[in-house]
């Protein structure tokens, strides 16, 4: 039952691309259950798109650094959704080495996150943060550090 409401849809590209970017895939399909709940056509308040719920712009960033010109629209397709979302996980996790700090950046974007590490008031000596200054990050980090522990728990 539990199972139920933290599933494992999309398992052979969650796998492929965690796999890819070494990103865990209890982490992806967190990402994936908070912000679609598994709906490749799901479209937030804020425009973004698909199952990891990515904005057009940031799309156009990860797609330009990688010499790829995709449209936007290309974030409805499954596949290209969980590529891109994994891969920018992956890219912040190397940034900041944190998943608390990952999903606050996945959020509200990395200069966000990076204007709270240089305030020594939010973090502490090795820059991580000890507190997160924005109420609706520091819940929505939370939450997915909750879900993390559920995939774990729930596919040891």
């Amino acid at each position: 039952a539990e199972k139920d409401k933290y599933p494992k849809d999309f398992k052979d590209l969650v796998e492929h691309y965690a796999y890819e970017y070494g990103v865990p895939e209890y982490v992806v399909y967190s990402v994936i259950k908070n912000e679609s709940n598994f709906d490749s056509g799901y479209v937030g308040d804020d425009e973004c798109i698909g199952l990891m719920q990515l904005s057009k712009e940031t799309f156009i960033k990860l797609t330009t650094s990688r010499m790829e010109n995709l449209d936007p629209a290309m974030l409805y397709d499954p596949e290209t959704n969980i590529n891109y979302g994994t891969y920018y996980l992956s890219v912040l996790y190397v940034k900041y080495g944190s998943w608390r700090e990952v999903y606050c950046a996945y959020l509200k974007g990395p200069d966000t996150v990076d204007e709270w590490l240089s305030d020594s008031d939010f973090c502490d000596n090795n820059g991580k943060l000890i507190k997160v200054p924005d109420k609706e990050a520091d819940k929505y980090s939370k939450q997915l550090l909750k879900i993390n522990e559920k995939y774990k728990s729930l596919y040891k």
